[in-house]
Parts: C-alpha cells; structure tokens; sequence
C-alpha cells in the first residue's frame, strides 16, 4: 500500500517538512524517526511511503516543521489526521493536505462539545472503500446529533445540486466528516458545496455560506483514491451558547449526604441542570487539602497533592453497610446532625467520615484491593497514589504535614516508598487505606462525569495555580518550586493590602527544561473527569506575585519575573534616589492619626527614635510583618488587632523594594501612593515617581510577560482536549488579551470588575463572545450580599445599568434579581454560568432568607472557614417547579 502525502506550507531557509505517524513506516509516533519530505520551491512538499497493511485499518498522521533535526513548529494536532485504509496491499492513497492551525472557533473541538454538548454518541460507519475513488473531508463541530453534514455538487453522483438527493457523510470521526465516492461515478472537473442535513425531516436546511468549491480532475490510477482534506464548514446559524451554575461540591447537600456535599450529591445537581436546560455545572477544586484535620483546611486552594480528591467528597452510602448494625444506627444519627447544620462541619464531617473509613475498610478494603478493576486503577495511578498515601501516612504519625520536621523520610526517596509500600510491611495496612480512599473516590466523579456527558452537561473542573509548600509535590519534586517566597496577589477590588496566599512560586525555567511534563501529567489527569477547566489566577502564567517570606500582607512583593529598575533608571525620570526609600517611613506627625490612643505604648514597645527629629524605625525584634504577628498571635481583641494591623501597615510603608535576586535593583512598591512615605515627596517628586510608577507597572512588561506565558500556555492548553478558561481578574497587563485571544482561551467577564477602567459597570451585551459571564465568584459577595455593601454605588448601578428612575431598594429583590440574570443570560458570552445563590436570588420565596449565610469566601482575610451549604436539599430543589420553570423560560427566551 502506498501513501501519497502532498502538504502545500510556506517554509523559512534551512526547514523542512516530516510527516509522522501511526505506522512503523511513518515512526509509529516517534518525532525521531519522522519521514522526511521533498520540495523544489519550499512551498509544496511531498512524500511517498509504502507501508503493510495497518491491523485497526486507522492510521493517524501529522505534519512538522523541522530545523537542524529538531521539531520546531508543530501543526494543531488536538484532533489527529485519520485515515481508514483498505485491506488492498496494492492500493494507493494520494493525500492532499493542508497545515493546521489552532481554529478560530477552537472551543468547539474541545471534549465539552464533541463529547458532551454536542456529542454523537451513536456514530455512522466509517466510509467504505472503493477501488478507485474520491474521499471528501471537512471540519464541522457544530452540529448535534440531530443533523448530519452532507455533500451536494454538480454531477449526479453528488445529487446534482438537488439537495434531496445530497449525499449524507460519515461522522466515525467527529467533528471531522468524510465520505467517498466511487470515481467511475464522477466527472472532473466537479463543483460542490457542503450543506446542513435534518435526519429528522430528512432534508437540508442550509447550505454552506461561501463560493462553490471546484476540484479539477485528479487524473487517478486503477486503485488510487484521493483523499481531499482540511476543509472547515461555517453556516450561517445562530452563535452557540449556554448557561450554567458554579457551585462548590462541599456546598451541595441532598437529604442522604454525610454534612457535606459529596460525589453522589454531584450526580443530583446535574439532574437539575438537566432539568433546568442548562448545560454547565461547574465546581471549585476538589483536591485533598488535609494537613491539620482542623477546620483551616477547608481552604480549597492548598492541596496537598494535584492528584488526590479530598476523602470528605466520598459518597458513603455507595461503599456498602456496616455489618454491626448498632454502629451502623449510630452514623446514621450522627449523619441526620451534621447534615442539619446550616453550614459545614468540617472537623466533625471528617472525623466522623475517617471513622466510618476505617470500619468499611477492615470489612470491605481486602476485597476491594483484590479486584481487578482496583488493580486497574493502581497501575495507572500508582507514580502519585504511593507518594500520597505514604505522605498521609507520616503527617499523621507525626502530627505535622511539614515534612521536614519529621526525624525521617524527610527528603523524599523512592527506595523508602516501596519498602512502606509493601504489602508486608507494618505500615501497610495504614497506607492501603488511602488507596481504597482514592480509588472509590475516582469510581464516583467518574460515574458523575459519564452522567454529565450522557445528559449533555459539561462538568468543568478548576486548576489552581498554586500548591502547599507541605504537599507530596513539595516534598517529592523541590526542584520544581520555589520554596523561600510565598505567592499571593497585588492589591485589587477583593482585597486592599494584596493577598498572600502562602504557596511557593514555581521554578518556570527548570520546568521549562523538561516540556513542564508536571503540568502536562496534571491537566491529562484533570481531563479523565472534566470536559472544561478554570485556570485560577491566569496572570500566574505570566507572572506571579511573590512575596517575602517574612511579610504577612501582599504589600511587599514583587512581580515574578520582572524587570528591576537600577538606581541610574530610577534617576533618569527626575527622582533622586535616596536609601531611606527602602525602609519604613515613621513620623511623629501621623502616629497618633494610626494609634490613637496606644500610640505612647507603640512608641515605647515597638519603634525607636532615630538620629532624626521625630523620625523613627522599627525595633530589630518587630522589624518584619511576621515578627509582629507572632507577638500578636492569639489576641484577637480590638485593641492588639487595631496595633497590630497598625504595626503591619508602618512595616510596608516603603517607596522601593529590592529584587529578590539582584538587591541593587529595585520594584516600585505597590499601592505606595496611598502611604505616607509617598505623601512625604515633594510635588516635583510625585510627578516624577508617578511617571515611573505607570511605566513600570502599566507598559514595561507587556512584550516580555506575552513572551513568558507563550512558553508555556500553548502547549499546556493544547495538551488535552479541554475547554480551557482563564480567570484574568485582578491587574490585567495589556498582553493578557492577546495571548488569550491567540490561544482561544475564554476569558471571565464580571460585570462590577469590568476589564476597561474608564466603566465603573459593565455592558454584558459588548462582552466578547469568547467569555464566560458571571454575576459574581466565590471570592465576592452574591449579587443581594453586594446590592447591601455600598449604597451609593448600588444608586448608580440601579440608574445606570438597570435604567430605573428614583430611589434604590434598601435590598436587591426577586425582581431586581431577575433583571440582573436576564441581563447575563442574554449577554453575547458563549457561556453564562451564575453562581447557585445568584440562581436563587430570584425566588423570593426559595431563596436564603440569611443573605450573609451565602457568601462562600473573603479573600482580604488569609483563614476565612470555608463552610458554605445549600439552604434546601437538592431534592427540594428538584421539586421547585416554579422556579425551575422560570429558569427554564429564562435561559429559553436568551437563545442559550
């Protein structure tokens, strides 16, 4: 069998073009042993390769640019080329391509519409093969089960341009359609168009919007066929687009859940979606974050492993019954108490589940551990499910997640994991239990994602960008973080003082230097679950927000990587550099404004007096932000919180800090303009730091921070088959949108965070189309908790966005609500996916009468308990036929 390739691609001085595939004769996939092919102008390539007979009939291929032996350009390979072959070794295949490029409409080939929105789950056969014939391609992802791509031409064998007689094509491989025509039947030169098929009325109902496509005669041998591909279909329909409810699981609560929300109460809110026409359900991470067993750990975003689900998301009504049925009466009551509670539990929700964990583990674990499907899952997951375990282990035996703190196993050594992990081991059976964990806990999100996608919901999962400096990451790959700064964020709307979120940054250049195979194996890992994903804090690929070790708030970091400013540059804009920038600015005349009336105990116990008139600076034993809150920790009174916070804000009021790496360079400190250390400058020298400040932060680092984060999105959102969506909040570089616009990243668009400073709301309707629109996140108040926060702005939002004369409401009511939702709904984003609370809102009757009750978290305080619960059960919920027939009608009169 011989395979003709034929590529036409524009190529630079000293490339060339491979092309690589499935076959041993093409390099069975291996980018070291691609085919070379041939040109005599560098724009048309050529290759003729002679292969045996492929077992599957399949062979998938691809096209590469290569320099000096080295793959430098690679075509969109998301959806490999597939070719079904004959079983005639003497056939001969002539491919006439064209070179892949990420589509503009990429989205739609994601695994959200192919496998769930859009999904064909009953696919036609791939085209038979004639002697001698023409096979026709094309990609159209936007067509649902119910329609068909069909070909209509200007010979009779391709229906004569009489759509009733079209000719139906294959979709074996959606979103590509193919189907082959036996050439005896046609003749060249031949006009054609692709048109849209109803199976149900079994005709055409629109035909592709562009000029007739012409194909001159081929001239083809006895038994050669030539396939025609790369061909991308557009009709003129309305934009796709959908709705959807963010909800976390722990907040889910169905009549029969444990006082959290759970993977079975997961399977119960897409019912709901379902039932409610929308087409999106999407959660918040759902990774193990125990550390502590205290009620800190609900913080969702510090996992101690990217791999591991949290062992509170366990259904346990689907691990069986205990045998000791007193037991069993007593968990049921204790069940019926927490699951009462109007929030969560947490240590008791997860002492109560371990406990239960540990029964149905000695009654049911060596069977489960026996089975083949366990065994399955094991040897699939076992590179990060031994490490886990192993660390879950130890952080209990030694009561401290820090791992460098217990006397061994302290650096990570795969010899120590296998002698734990043997099956004869002492240590076993307090090991094989968090297997069991795991391994039930895969079976029920996956039961939950198959669910998801056979009901046409797409479940859309949630990465974030940072880890625990005490994880099974941090532990067994240190050489992948940096451990002596933490990661937070500048000062935004969520909080004034910047965020410090106490995870370590990456080391991106290390990462770099292996492909960053740890994210590639995390976001293939995410994608067994998840159709769409959320990248948290998006900018992070860009740059992160690092922050010194020693500082509690975000006030004093800098950006990673960045370009520091020397004292020369600094000058150069008008502002003499002077040393006392660098250190905290204290002055008589603004103490008592901070103190009030502990400013003498501030004076005599925390600062000293300089040789400079009421000029002070910090005592050696206060001189850092963390210094000061170990003093403080555990006084929680009004006075020791007013010093303290006091005490925090004297430390970071500095115009300049140094670079982490080259301490004679510096970063202009953010926010500094609203500190005293500013107020102290001279007009001549505002103006001149404020030139500096506008260009540092605002203009300096847009082509070098596009550059950063093309190194690594590219082939990080292109390494799965995932919708991908950024949350690009916060303060935005002007390269962000590009770079998310060149890779068809969705962004978020949040109506009272608009993205152009000039709007102090803004214009669902002038939202991109490539968005996901929101009322509000889970680190902001719902819409009624914000409508109640600042009663001026509400004014203005009230006049000016929704268009009402006269006074605002003290509170948002149900039909203000349904005013604001409707708005969403009918924004131009492809997806609209609104918080549950904000779905509720509209319901005067349904909605939670407690507004503060429904705020989830509050980014400005570092141990905020995340415990957020559904007011009603899921059943309810279901049973609610007002308010779902609402929904309903809202998302049908939006289009979505």
């Amino acid at each position: 069998m011989i395979l003709s390739f034929n590529i036409e691609y524009r190529t630079s001085w000293g490339e060339e073009i491979k092309v690589l595939g499935s076959v041993p004769e093409l390099g069975s996939n291996m980018p070291g042993q691609a085919v070379p092919m041939h040109t005599v102008d560098g724009i048309h390539w050529t290759a003729e390769v002679e292969i045996g007979l492929p077992e599957t009939k399949e062979i998938h291929y691809s096209y590469h640019v290569y320099r000096d032996g080295q793959a430098v350009r690679n075509e969109w390979n998301s959806l490999p080329r597939v070719l079904y072959v004959s079983d005639d070794p003497a056939k001969t295949y002539r491919l006439e391509d064209s070179w892949k490029n990420l589509p503009e409409q990429q989205y739609f080939y994601t695994s959200a519409f192919t496998e769930s929105l859009l999904a064909h789950h009953d696919r036609e056969a791939a085209p038979r093969g004639c002697q001698r014939s023409l096979v026709l391609k094309a990609y159209a992802p936007c067509i649902d089960s119910g329609h068909a791509l069909a070909v209509c031409g200007s010979v009779d064998a391709l229906g004569g341009w009489n759509p009733d007689k079209a000719i139906l094509m294959s979709d074996a491989n959606f979103p590509e359609w193919q189907v082959e025509i036996d050439a005896s039947d046609l003749t060249f030169p031949l006009e054609y168009k692709f048109v849209l098929y109803k199976k149900e009325e079994s005709r055409v109902v629109a035909w592709e919007n562009n000029p007739n496509r012409y194909l001159a005669d081929p001239k083809l041998g006895d038994a050669e066929t030539l396939v025609v591909g790369d061909r991308y279909v557009y009709f003129s329909l309305p934009a796709w687009k959908g709705a959807g409810t963010a909800i976390p699981v722990f907040s889910l609560r169905s009549e029969g859940s444990f006082g959290v929300g759970d993977f079975g109460d997961l399977m119960k809110m897409i019912d709901w979606a379902v039932k409610t026409h929308q087409k999106a359900v999407q959660i918040l991470p759902i990774n193990d974050t125990t550390m502590t067993h205290s009620w800190t750990d609900s913080y969702p975003y510090s996992s101690i492993s990217i791999y591991a689900f949290h062992p509170m998301y366990t259904d346990l009504r689907q691990l069986g019954t205990l045998d000791d049925r007193e037991k069993m009466e007593q968990f049921e009551q204790r069940r019926q108490e927490l699951n009462a509670l109007p929030a969560i539990d947490y240590e008791a929700v997860n002492e109560a589940k371990w406990e239960y964990f540990r029964l149905i583990f000695a009654q049911e674990g060596e069977a489960v551990l026996a089975s083949e499907d366990f065994r399955a899952f094991f040897e699939t997951n076992k590179e990060w499910l031994q490490p886990y375990a192993v660390f879950s282990y130890l952080r209990d035996a030694h009561r401290t997640p820090n791992f460098r703190e217990w006397p061994r196993y302290n650096d990570y050594r795969q010899e120590d994991i296998d002698t734990l992990c043997n099956p004869q081991s002492a240590d076993y059976p307090h090991i094989a239990i968090y297997y069991y964990i795991q391994y039930q806990l895969h079976r029920q999100l996956l039961a939950a994602t198959r669910h998801a996608r056979a009901n046409g919901v797409v479940l859309k999962g949630d990465i974030p960008i940072g880890i625990s400096r005490n994880s099974v990451e941090a532990w067994k790959e240190p050489h992948y973080f940096n451990l002596n700064g933490q990661a937070g964020a500048p000062p935004d709307d969520f909080s004034a003082n910047g965020q410090n979120w106490g995870l370590p940054t990456y080391n991106w250049d290390v990462m770099e230097q292996d492909g960053y195979a740890w994210w590639m194996k995390r976001f293939r890992k995410m994608s067994e679950y998840f159709d769409a994903y959320r990248i948290d804090h998006i900018l992070g690929f860009f740059r992160i927000w690092e922050i010194p070790m020693d500082a509690v708030h975000g006030l004093l970091g800098q950006f990673v990587p960045a370009l520091p400013m020397t004292r020369e540059e600094i000058e150069s804009y008008g502002l003499g550099f002077r040393p006392e920038f660098l250190k905290p600015y204290i002055h008589e005349y603004f103490l008592g404004q901070m103190f009030g009336p502990h400013t003498d105990y501030v004076k005599q116990t925390f600062i000293e007096p300089t040789d400079t008139w009421e000029v002070y600076r910090m005592r050696p034993e206060f001189d850092t932000q963390r210094k000061v809150e170990a003093y403080f920790d555990g006084k929680t009174d009004d006075d020791s919180v007013w010093i303290r916070d006091g005490l925090y804000a004297l430390i970071s009021d500095v115009l300049f800090v140094p670079d982490r790496n080259d301490p004679s360079k510096y970063h202009p400190r953010i926010g500094v303009q609203h500190d005293y250390i500013y107020r102290s400058l001279n007009d001549w020298e505002k103006a001149a730091f404020n030139r500096l400040y506008d260009h540092y932060y605002y203009h300096r680092h847009n082509d070098f921070w596009g550059q950063q984060a093309m190194k690594k999105l590219p082939q990080l959102t292109q390494s799965t088959r995932m919708l991908v969506c950024g949350e690009d909040l916060g303060m935005i570089p002007a390269c962000v949108a590009w770079v998310m616009n060149e890779l068809r990243i969705l962004s978020l668009e949040i109506q009272r965070m608009p993205k152009d400073p000039s709007q102090e709301f803004g214009h669902p309707e002038w939202y991109p189309y490539r968005s996901v629109c929101t009322i509000s996140t889970h680190d902001m108040s719902t819409l009624r908790g914000w409508w109640e926060e600042d009663a001026q702005q509400t004014q203005r939002y009230y006049n000016h966005a929704l268009g009402h004369y006269g006074t605002a409401p003290a509170v948002a009511t149900p039909e203000l609500c349904e005013q604001v939702v409707r708005a969403h709904l009918t924004s131009n984003s492809m997806l609209s996916i609104l918080s549950f609370q904000d779905w509720m809102s509209v319901d005067g009757q349904l909605r939670n009468p407690n507004v503060a009750e429904e705020r989830i978290n509050v980014p400005a305080n570092p141990r905020h308990y995340w415990r957020y619960r559904m007011h009603l059960t899921l059943e309810q919920l279901m049973a609610a036929d007002d308010l779902n027939n609402k929904i309903r009608q809202m998302i049908a009169d939006s289009g979505r």
